[in-house]
């Protein structure tokens, strides 16, 4: 009756295995409406556990057949998901150590952003006065190097060379600036566009945006060369603030 009690280190290792891999489901799911679908099949996959466990035959073997022909719905409705799972897997650096710990940050209580936030939403204010276009990809644990087109660099996020990126006479200015660890890593690179509508106000900066963040955990800010205004983008959505402070907020917790 109580052999279930008996736990060995493959036990705690699986049961860590799963933890980690139901985290992962939930950063790529949060803040989007798929996050109430995976809720409700982690629900109903309980009750079948429970069954199982209770040997009630009848209702568990409804619930497993359920489950188990809705794989290819599930395929399906979390296509873009899925996607942004395997691209997080397959871009992880092992080779690096700083990026390796990064990928497993969760770990950590408490995680302070290296990233200058201040400094980059600063910046954008000051490009959306002059009605400088600018378009920002912050980096956060999946790796961006898949992004190998652009220019290379390596210098610390400050206002001034921010500017100078997107001033409108500058060669760099075309294309987005990738961040990472608060330095600027890449310009003009080309980012892969969303196959998805938007209304026709918004440009191939904001089909850009949300192309890469449809395709990666990254986060972007943008400054619209026509009207000034600064966009944050985050899960190939657009994400609403009601001032600048807030802004810098809403960048702080998604990056920590």
């Amino acid at each position: 009756m109580l052999d279930f009690i008996d736990f060995s280190i493959l036990d705690i290792l699986d049961i860590l295995l799963v933890a980690a891999l139901l985290y992962y489901i939930y950063k790529l799911l949060k803040g989007t409406v798929a996050i109430n679908i995976f809720l409700g099949i982690a629900f109903i996959f309980l009750i079948w556990k429970v069954t199982q466990a209770l040997k009630m035959e009848m209702l568990s073997g409804i619930l497993g057949y359920l489950l188990s022909g809705g794989v290819i719905a599930l395929i399906i409705v979390f296509q873009q998901e899925i996607r942004k799972f395997l691209l997080m897997i397959g871009t992880t650096n092992f080779s690096s150590k700083r990026s390796f710990l990064k990928q497993l940050k969760f770990l950590k209580s408490e995680i302070e952003s290296e990233t200058d936030v201040d400094t980059i939403v600063n910046s954008c204010i000051k490009l959306s006065k002059t009605k400088t276009g600018a378009l920002i990809v912050i980096e956060r644990t999946n790796n961006l190097d898949f992004l190998a087109n652009g220019d290379q660099m390596n210098a610390v996020v400050n206002e001034a060379i921010l500017e100078s990126i997107f001033y409108k006479n500058s060669p760099l200015h075309d294309g987005a600036t990738v961040i990472r660890d608060n330095f600027i890593v890449a310009t003009r690179v080309v980012l892969p566009l969303s196959s998805e509508k938007i209304p026709a106000r918004f440009g191939l900066r904001h089909k850009a945006a949300i192309g890469v963040t449809e395709k990666t955990d990254a986060l972007c800010l943008l400054v619209s060369e026509e009207t000034g205004e600064i966009s944050y983008i985050k899960d190939g959505a657009f994400d609403l603030y009601t001032d600048y402070n807030e802004l810098i907020e809403k960048i702080k917790e998604d990056l920590n």
